[in-house]
């Protein structure tokens, strides 16, 4: 396979419909608007990301069915590589519902279809042949794959030399972080998960990302604090940037423009205090936009300046 400086990954993609409607109101038909049709999921919205920042990334994702057909579709027509791996099952569908009464958002997610052991193996084997600078493995699991199968991923790519980066949560990150990864990005309720606490306080957020650099976990940990920004440590320095205030309209994508974000800001060689500031910029600007767009370009370079004067 062609070295591509990075790859994501996602296995439970999903094709995401949005529309706006007027009122809800129970046991009766809700009549919605056109609806606007987004490739979705984890590393397919990495990869957006990465492209509207003017960088080239290879998506590789599970596809199945008419929906799996319209992704890679919406894919190409944006001008993103793809590689999709072929499924039986139709890859799943979400819908972002906003009533224009209340500015009221509604967010209906789907689980994925369940991947037979072929398929499974299928991942794995197109896994072990990529070449790449960073891996990027985000979103959930589908049905039929193993708790450890991004951990099984991580483990193939670090033995290729590439930089993982993990975006995913529960069970599926305690486990990838036995193998070790390059960056994760948890919120402040799945660090606290992370290292067996109830809960953290903001001053108790560097010394826990520090506990899971220091036993192998991740060599940098950012810490998505949602309206607050978010926090970079690494196992001797740590950043917090401040969110911008900015009208919120929709927080779907808002976490993968942040990966997004970030790791076009490594693969641009940028300093870890330019990474961090990507990041929250390209995270604060997915929320100015409606239903599953991510965020414009624009919009991100201004919050990105004013983020580095402030």
């Amino acid at each position: 396979m062609k070295k591509n400086k990075i790859i994501t990954l996602t296995v439970n993609p999903a094709l995401d419909k949005s529309a706006h409607f007027k009122g809800l109101v129970p046991e009766q038909k809700i009549r919605c608007d056109a609806p606007r049709f987004d490739a979705g999921g984890g590393g397919i919205n990495v990869s957006k990301a990465i492209f509207r920042l003017g960088g080239e990334s290879l998506a590789i994702f599970t596809a199945g069915g008419p929906t799996g057909e319209t992704i890679k579709d919406l894919l190409t027509q944006e001008g993103i590589a793809i590689a999709p791996i072929e499924v039986t099952n139709w890859t799943r569908e979400s819908f972002v519902a906003v009533d224009d009464n209340t500015n009221s958002q509604y967010r209906f997610g789907f689980p994925g279809a369940a991947m037979s052991t072929s398929e499974k193996d299928t991942i794995l084997l197109k896994m072990q042949s990529i070449s790449s600078e960073f891996l990027v493995i985000s979103g959930s699991i589908s049905e039929g794959l193993p708790v450890d199968f991004y951990s099984q991923i991580a483990l193939v790519a670090k033995q290729l030399g590439i930089k993982v980066i993990a975006d995913t949560s529960g069970e599926s990150l305690h486990k990838i972080l036995e193998t070790g990864v390059y960056l994760i990005k948890p919120n402040v309720g799945e660090l606290a998960k992370l290292v067996g606490v109830p809960s953290l306080e903001m001053e108790e957020v560097d010394e826990a990302a520090k506990k899971i650099i220091s036993s192998g976990g991740a060599e940098i940990v950012v810490v998505s604090l949602g309206p607050q920004g978010a926090v970079l440590v690494t196992k001797d320095s740590y950043d917090y940037v401040p969110a911008p205030n900015v009208v919120k309209k929709s927080t779907v994508g808002a976490g993968d423009s942040m990966v997004g974000g970030m790791v076009w800001a490594l693969s641009q060689n940028k300093s870890l205090k330019e990474v961090i500031r990507w990041g929250v910029a390209c995270g604060s600007a997915a929320t100015m936009n409606e239903g599953t767009q991510l965020f414009k370009f624009e919009d991100a370079k201004r919050l990105y300046d004013w983020l580095q004067k402030s």
